[in-house]
């Protein structure tokens, strides 16, 4: 295991564990957490030198802190750190929620302590509501090591920010598709210019890069390394980045990822190139860039299930830019008339909360409109 040396003084393992896809007892469902096979992840992580450990008040509907902080309970606290979040959405009480993490994780106190998920519409909300000086009292007084926040706006947003507080570190998501893509080169450099350690989510883009298109696979830059453990590679060898989270849900990832976060190759550019070539592909194929964090699902008053919908989506999409007929792809959407007439696109009132609750701000009732109209 490779590890990077954090504020002088401790040395973080380059992989962390995101605890947002645990393994389920209901695969497919956000169903209840299977705990003895998240126990063996956890045990398998901190056999082979994993040391930090991400959750977040709404993960697993809730569930995630308890399951992490009994796995962990069996070994000494001083041996890993928690990384754990304030959700303002959730739940504005910020001195309820804080105390309440503190519980579900039996532990004294929070290694790094984030604000949630801040966009540009979230941005003043947690400003607003008096939490930073609650948290950074939290710091002084040692229930909180470090205080940061996970950031999913615009480079603008994150640049006012941080030059309005003296943050510990920042997480941001990263992958190689949204380095070529999206903004993540913009808010990876901004950080660096103001000389925050990055902490990176999302560094396989909740599974896409790990499910390669079959044109996108001859692309890689070799067979040597699977299209996981090259996105991971990308990441993990950008100067700055502190720890590369993952979610992962089975003994397999873990083991892969365990393996791959050893590696210290820099990649070349020929390397970066293939990596390039691979994201222009991706970036004309999925129309919609959901990475099935679900956080939309919780706050929607009809209960779609929303990543399950844009999925379908996006296969239509795809369909629909290989025959070069969007008609003749509709078909693609027809396994959505086996569920409930409540549980299809038709159903979305166009609340908004979905977006609201979006990190990417995906225009969702838009494209629940759109299914609607075409399955009508």
């Amino acid at each position: 295991m490779r590890y990077e040396t954090y504020n002088e003084t401790i040395k973080l393992s380059k992989l962390g564990l995101g605890a947002m896809r645990l393994p389920q007892t209901v695969l497919g469902l956000a169903g209840p957490i299977d705990e003895p096979k998240a126990q063996e992840i956890v045990d398998c992580c901190m056999e082979h030198g994993v040391n930090y450990y991400d959750t977040a008040y709404i993960y697993h509907g809730g569930k995630s802190e308890v399951v992490l902080g009994r796995a962990l309970s069996k070994y000494p606290r001083e041996s890993f750190c928690i990384a754990d979040k304030f959700n303002v959405q959730a739940n504005p009480d910020y001195k309820a929620q804080f105390a309440e993490q503190l519980a579900r994780l039996q532990m004294e106190y929070i290694d790094f302590y984030l604000l949630h998920g801040v966009t540009d519409l979230t941005a003043a909300d947690y400003e607003n509501c008096g939490c930073i000086p609650y948290f950074e009292e939290q710091k002084r007084t040692g229930k909180i090591k470090y205080f940061g926040f996970s950031f999913h706006g615009t480079p603008d947003c994150l640049q006012k920010l941080l030059e309005k507080y003296p943050w510990d570190f920042v997480q941001i998501q990263l992958n190689y598709y949204d380095w070529y893509q999206g903004t993540a080169k913009q808010q990876y450099e901004i950080l660096k210019e103001h000389g925050i350690p990055v902490m990176v989510m999302e560094p396989i883009h909740g599974g896409m890069l790990a499910n390669l298109p079959e044109e996108c696979l001859p692309l890689l830059p070799s067979a040597e390394f699977s299209p996981a453990a090259w996105a991971l590679r990308f990441v993990m060898n950008l100067p700055g980045v502190a720890v590369v989270l993952s979610g992962m849900s089975d003994l397999q990832q873990t083991k892969e990822n365990i393996n791959t976060a050893g590696l210290e190759h820099k990649l070349n550019d020929e390397e970066l190139s293939c990596l390039e070539k691979i994201s222009e592909i991706l970036r004309k194929k999925i129309a919609v860039p959901c990475t099935g964090c679900r956080y939309c699902c919780d706050n929607c008053p009809q209960s779609l299930d929303i990543p399950s919908l844009l999925s379908a989506y996006n296969d239509y999409r795809d369909e629909a830019a290989a025959l070069g007929n969007a008609e003749l792809a509709v078909w693609r959407l027809l396994r959505l008339k086996a569920l409930p007439e409540e549980k299809q696109p038709g159903a979305c009132v166009g609340c908004g909360n979905c977006t609201a609750h979006c990190p990417q701000a995906l225009a969702i009732p838009t494209y629940m409109k759109e299914m609607a109209a075409l399955l009508g």
